[in-house]
């Protein structure tokens, strides 16, 4: 089997892999992506005789309508002493690859509506721009395939990516810039003044944004619960978990009070009765002492007088304690 009839097996095998990949292992399916456009970008950019330091565009089969790829081969040299503009990529002095290579060759990607079907995002989370991916390989062979990309690092300077086309923010949100290296760990970082994103290595880069849930629809007052059916017994109001031992904290406490207050009224009523009874007594020895006793009326001729019944006290003669 010849090599093109090779590479149509692969694109192949990622597509209908793809689905399975994005929810399982979502940078398999990105990295099965890279190996085939790297090859197209090599294949149908780059001609017979390629130019170094010119951009190539290069062309996807119909299966992937919708993604970009170009690419450009630069001496290492001129990557580290020159300022280079490859499409939405600004690099500056002082970037470099290794392992070190005479000549290597830059991959550009633009993912399109691709994006979020390779790079699918975390929950919450939106896409404002499609993804961009920048990838370097080494160019001694362009008719080779299955390479292993290269790293290029900015060493002063980081490497700028402008994002011209990109969705309206909603609300009050604020974008974020993301970046997702080639072993698939994703960052976060500020977005610049012009939609600018900053990086200092290759990988896959976009601008999202965190979705806005919407609110939930206000109660119209016009509407009405539903009657319950006839012979139903009635519904009880469901009550809060807490509203058991609330009402049962508050029959405690009012017991307590109550018993109290029964306590001090019946501590007053034994001090009033208490106080009548001893007040009555002495207005019994007062009366009794105003009236005195009574004496016995005897008739002596014509007159009455009193006479006492028994001699309380006996005379005695003063010379009878006479020794």
């Amino acid at each position: 089997m010849g090599l093109l009839g090779g590479q149509w097996i692969a694109l192949l095998i990622w597509v209908l892999w793809l689905p399975q990949l994005g929810r399982t292992q979502p940078s398999a399916s990105a990295r099965a992506l890279d190996s085939l456009l790297q090859d197209y970008a090599f294949r149908d950019a780059f001609g017979p005789r390629p130019k170094t330091g010119v951009v190539y565009d290069g062309t996807v089969p119909s299966n992937l309508t919708g993604i970009k790829v170009s690419a450009l081969r630069l001496r290492s040299g001129s990557l580290r002493r020159r300022n280079i503009t490859f499409k939405e990529f600004q690099m500056p002095v002082g970037v470099i690859g290794y392992p070190y290579v005479v000549r290597l060759a830059l991959v550009y990607q633009n993912l399109g509506n691709w994006s979020l079907k390779c790079y699918p995002l975390s929950s919450g989370y939106i896409y404002l721009s499609p993804v961009l991916g920048l990838l370097a390989y080494d160019a001694a062979n362009l008719s080779a395939t299955n390479l292993p990309e290269l790293n290029i690092t900015a060493t002063g300077q980081p490497i700028s990516i402008s994002f011209p086309k990109m969705k309206s923010v909603p609300g009050k949100s604020i974008p974020k810039c993301v970046s997702i290296d080639l072993n698939g760990s994703v960052s976060f970082s500020n977005v610049l003044s012009g939609n600018i994103c900053n990086t200092f290595k290759q990988g896959h880069f976009s601008i999202v944004v965190e979705s806005i849930a919407p609110s939930p629809a206000p109660m119209s007052s016009s509407s009405s619960p539903m009657p319950p059916p006839e012979g139903a017994p009635p519904k009880q109001a469901k009550q809060a978990p807490g509203h058991n031992k609330t009402r049962k904290v508050g029959i405690i406490v009012g017991s307590v009070v109550g018993g109290l207050v029964v306590l001090v009224l019946l501590g007053a009523l034994t001090a009033w009765a208490c106080s009548y009874k001893r007040k009555k007594k002495m207005q019994e020895m007062e009366m009794a002492s105003e009236v005195g006793e009574g004496l016995h009326m005897v008739r002596a001729g014509n007159t009455k007088a009193p006479a006492a019944a028994v001699t309380r006290t006996q005379p005695i003669l003063e010379t009878e304690y006479v020794p």
